[in-house]
């Protein structure tokens, strides 16, 4: 998969700015215990341990959707779960993951697990105002199993340059910092041979499903 120059700093910048504020916090509290001490020490210990939570949790979710990580057999559908509920916990976007979600050959399917948490990670530009994410089976035609990524909240639409980023239909030049997420997103699903579709069933309400074709993993 070529990625072009522009992508990467696209790419650099957003996983920066999405560091800056738990890091930032955490600057935050050491300085509060340096000048002032006393009473705000329980304060800015707390400041400083969720704040460095937060950070460790992105980090690994980083890991797995841009780095090699996710696209490992030994990544399983328990890490992929765990680090995007610790991702959303506590923000504004409720998230559905249940048992039985994915299938065992979209689950084995190399990439498959990596391209999903991209674009769940999408779905949160989607869903600005908060809302739910819910993950359900698909059992498609000609074959194809996969995934199934329901999105419900105000607003939640897909915008034509969203959809012209998650096609490729758009010039590296005009991809910008809020776009570069469903374009990456795309790409990894072509990469890894994954069928994408979705569909506005209703307004308010986002369908995306990805499927895989075949029993085998590639």
């Amino acid at each position: 998969m070529h990625i072009d120059l522009r992508v990467l700093e696209l790419l650099s910048s957003k996983l920066c700015h999405d560091l800056v504020s738990p890091v930032g916090a955490v600057n935050n509290g050491v300085e509060l215990v340096q000048e002032i001490g006393g009473d705000v020490i329980d304060e800015a210990i707390k400041l400083i341990g969720d704040s460095a939570q937060q950070a460790a949790h992105r980090l690994r979710l980083f890991r797995m959707a841009y780095g090699r990580a996710g696209g490992e057999a030994t990544l399983t559908m328990k890490d992929a779960r765990q680090v995007v509920t610790h991702h959303l916990e506590g923000g504004k976007i409720a998230l559905s993951w249940p048992d039985t979600a994915l299938g065992y050959k979209f689950v084995e399917h190399k990439g498959a697990l990596k391209t999903l948490i991209n674009f769940v990670m999408m779905t949160e530009e989607v869903l600005a105002y908060g809302g739910k994410i819910s993950l359900a089976g698909l059992a498609g035609e000609e074959n194809f199993t996969g995934c199934r990524i329901e999105v419900e909240g105000r607003n939640a639409q897909l915008s034509q340059n969203f959809k012209d980023a998650l096609e490729g239909k758009v010039a590296v030049e005009e991809i910008t910092p809020r776009t570069i997420q469903p374009y990456i997103s795309g790409r990894f699903a072509e990469h890894y041979g994954i069928k994408v579709s979705y569909e506005h069933p209703e307004l308010d309400r986002l369908d995306i499903a990805l499927a895989v074709q075949g029993c085998e993993a590639s």
